[in-house]
């Protein structure tokens, strides 16, 4: 559904430097900081910004060269889009009606009500929370084939992002040929979302892994100095120092449990896969 490959975008202080794809019937999840890169990422992938250098396939073409039809096919959610503070939700139906001829409107007006989003209130009065879940709920119902959700749970309190990650679960057991991209700096709402992940930081993909082998096989070692110094380093990822010892990142936990009985190692969570790939050093 998408494929980048060799991205470049350059800007004064920052470059961005990426390759990444999107399997059809999957949901890639892309995690990083607050300008890691996520939404630089989308908007070149959408052929909003021009790019220093690569290519980039989308439905299979340059995304400047799909066809109407083809970007309809298309779902997303972006930080800066959204509709005219002085809409209702009620005038958003015919507009999205013309635009889309798939779109579901008693699926989207049925959405509005379960996610509390009022019909007949201006979306300038709209809290964060709920412009958020507007922009979710308008990208999925129109019949999308591919979604690129970029921060979509942003604003979000707990019992709303569950509601709306429960969606795309929905969204997908509904067509196997449907595929999503989404961001997020929540960790958790992707882990047990994503069929794999990708990890940026500062521009570049660091980590890219499938989430069952990650939670499966990812672990934590706690060493001291004496137990680091013997540990076998050959699957280690990445090490910080800490005030007793090692952390250590491993891809192959149930090694380390098996070969040194005396060592912590704990299950890896996405969590703290992050922060040792983000902070650690690698060997």
């Amino acid at each position: 559904m998408l494929e980048i490959n060799g991205l470049v975008k350059k800007y004064k202080d920052f470059t961005l430097n990426c390759s990444m794809k999107v399997e059809r019937g999957c949901i890639t999840g892309l995690v990083g900081e607050n300008g890691a890169g996520k939404s630089t990422t989308f908007k070149a992938a959408l052929g909003l910004i021009n790019y220093d250098d690569g290519n980039i396939r989308l439905m299979g073409k340059v995304p400047s060269k799909l066809t109407e039809s083809e970007k309809q096919k298309i779902g997303v959610t972006l930080a800066e889009s959204g509709f005219s503070g002085y809409l209702k939700v009620k005038d958003i139906v015919p507009v999205m009606a013309a635009m889309y001829p798939d779109f579901d409107k008693e699926r989207f007006m049925s959405l509005c009500h379960k996610f509390s989003i009022p019909k007949d209130k201006y979306i300038k009065e709209f809290s964060t929370g709920m412009k958020a879940k507007l922009k979710v709920l308008v990208a999925i119902t129109h019949g999308a084939e591919f979604l690129l959700l970029d921060e979509p749970t942003t604003g979000l309190d707990v019992m709303a992002r569950e509601g709306i990650l429960n969606l795309f679960r929905v969204y997908m057991e509904e067509d196997e040929n449907r595929s999503i991209l989404i961001s997020s700096h929540i960790s958790t709402d992707l882990e047990g979302l994503c069929d794999d992940i990708y990890l940026i930081h500062e521009g570049r993909i660091i980590l890219h892994e499938e989430m069952d082998t990650l939670l499966n096989g990812y672990g934590l070692i706690k060493a001291d100095d004496v137990q680091y110094g013997k540990i076998d380093k050959e699957h280690i990822l990445s090490v910080r120092r800490t005030p007793y010892g090692y952390d250590c990142l491993t891809d192959q936990r149930q090694y380390y449990r098996e070969n040194y009985p005396d060592v912590v190692v704990e299950n890896g969570s996405l969590d703290e896969v992050i922060t040792m790939m983000t902070g650690g050093k690698s060997l």
